[in-house]
């Protein structure tokens, strides 16, 4: 089954941002989307640790080990970039001033309830962090994550079975074998991974797909 590559899931994301657009980017796959955005187009990314205008990750020898992500990771910072106080990049959270927020996650429902935080020591996001302000606060909440977990089971769930982050609030959700919208009555399939059929793609999904 052909499937699209951690990578290229972010470029996916990164082609439907619109120009000019203020975006955060969450940990994992959500911060490789910056890398994917060129240097014709203009989109502001935020991270809320305190980063405003931030580029791609930078080659090995051009770290800068004081500017990293939310993740930890090494960024950069493009021409005209700001480092801000903790409390002023939640105030543009919290404000409305964001455009979109992309997200990775345990499980996505139907409905647009999202899960990407648990509590058990296992899990590699323990606490919430700024997820539930992220989702509140962001005009608009995308979520890019594989399609299944490791053992087999749906991502995309009927209803979620892990602890809520947002109720409703997701509008889009991009994976390794489809990009799906978030309507009314449940997920409507964008587009599929090439060579993958119907049939394989409701054989991986818990929740309905209409086409």
């Amino acid at each position: 089954m052909q499937t699209l590559s951690r990578a290229a899931m972010a470029a996916r994301v990164a082609q439907d941002i619109p120009e000019g657009w203020y975006v955060n980017l969450g940990i994992g796959i959500p911060t490789m989307v910056a890398d994917h955005v060129g240097a014709d187009r203009e989109v502001i990314f935020h991270s809320e640790n305190g980063v405003l205008g931030m580029g791609p990750a930078p080659p090995a020898d051009q770290i800068d080990p004081w500017l990293i992500n939310a993740g930890k990771q090494h960024v950069t910072l493009l021409r005209g970039g700001a480092y801000v106080h903790h409390a002023d990049s939640f105030a543009m959270i919290r404000g409305g001033h964001l455009d979109l927020c992309v997200l990775g996650a345990f499980e996505v429902a139907e409905n647009g309830d999202i899960a990407n935080w648990a509590t058990s020591e296992n899990d590699t996001a323990p606490a919430v962090g700024g997820a539930m302000d992220l989702a509140a606060g962001a005009k608009r909440l995308w979520v890019v994550m594989e399609h299944t977990t490791k053992d087999g089971r749906s991502k995309l769930a009927r209803r979620c079975s892990y602890p809520l982050t947002a109720v409703g609030a997701v509008k889009r959700v991009f994976t390794n074998m489809a990009v799906l919208d978030i309507l009314a009555d449940g997920f409507h399939v964008v587009e599929m991974a090439e060579g993958l059929t119907r049939e394989a793609l409701m054989a991986a999904t818990d929740a309905a797909l209409h086409f």
